[in-house]
């Protein structure tokens, strides 16, 4: 096995098809298929049952991902024992918390631990799952709700873990005397839209707009209610452009979530990166 096979092997199984692991690698399909079929050569058996749906993992493929990992985290942490580089870790967050939470949780791993290298993205919530479990990303920060990955409403890949280190508070909110309905809410599977969806079902008349902060803005001008998370509210309650409704709305989780089998290789780091 070499170490670019395996990791051409990890992005396709991660990522379904062997285009969307050549875009995330960086390199030519032909060329992931090939790193692809000799792994299976050398290894004497089929990874992938190839359908028309893309690249489904077998039993030994599937084997082989419990472990893959690892073996890359290995192969990186004797390289830069006998190189002498820089750990680099890769953090990935949803696109509304880039620039409101992040920025404290970078700051306290700077202050844990100096000796790293780190790298931040900002992506789509399904987009950071998929990174996180195909290697791309050690973790990622998102909102959930619950005692487990997807509480939200959304699908979590197979053996992902997280911690909890903060949270972010929801309010309903409309202009003092500005309209109560419709339910000013953000597109489909937005992580705000998806809170909006469990506290209050279908019944309730909606407006869908394009983002959180147009719905703040609509609500700004009497066109309805929006239910925001604290960060997007900025000094509006305390100005009196916005009221609060009274909605008993539970707290999101800012959740930090990453791969169970690269527990080992990161546990310093994601303590570092804890709030305890």
């Amino acid at each position: 096995m070499e170490l670019r096979q395996l990791k051409g092997f990890v992005a396709v199984a991660t990522s379904g098809s062997v285009t969307a692991a050549a875009n995330d690698l960086g390199l030519a399909p032909a060329s992931v298929s090939e790193q692809v079929r000799r792994l299976e050569a050398g290894l004497g058996v089929a990874l992938f049952e190839r359908t028309a749906r893309g690249m489904r993992l077998t039993e030994p493929g599937t084997a082989l991902l419990a472990r893959a990992q690892g073996l890359l985290d290995h192969a990186d942490e004797v390289r830069r024992a006998v190189t002498g580089a820089r750990r680099r870790v890769r953090i990935g967050a949803l696109e509304m918390l880039a620039a409101a939470k992040l920025p404290a949780v970078i700051r306290r791993l700077a202050e844990r631990r100096p000796d790293l290298d780190v790298s931040v993205e900002s992506r789509t919530r399904q987009s950071l799952l998929d990174a996180v479990a195909g290697g791309r990303l050690d973790a990622a920060l998102l909102l959930d709700l619950g005692d487990r990955v997807g509480g939200l409403g959304f699908a979590r890949p197979a053996g992902m873990d997280h911690v909890d280190v903060g949270e972010v508070r929801l309010s309903l909110v409309a202009a003092p005397d500005g309209d109560r309905e419709p339910l000013l809410v953000s597109p489909s599977g937005c992580s705000i839209r998806l809170a909006a969806d469990q506290l209050f079902g279908a019944e309730v008349p909606r407006r869908e707009l394009s983002s959180i902060t147009t719905a703040r803005e609509w609500s700004r001008q009497g066109l309805g209610a929006a239910l925001l998370p604290d960060f997007a509210l900025g000094s509006d309650l305390d100005s009196g452009a916005l009221v609060e409704l009274g909605l008993d709305a539970p707290a999101l989780a800012l959740r930090l979530v990453w791969m169970r089998e690269r527990e080992p290789s990161l546990r310093d780091v994601l303590y570092a990166l804890s709030a305890s």
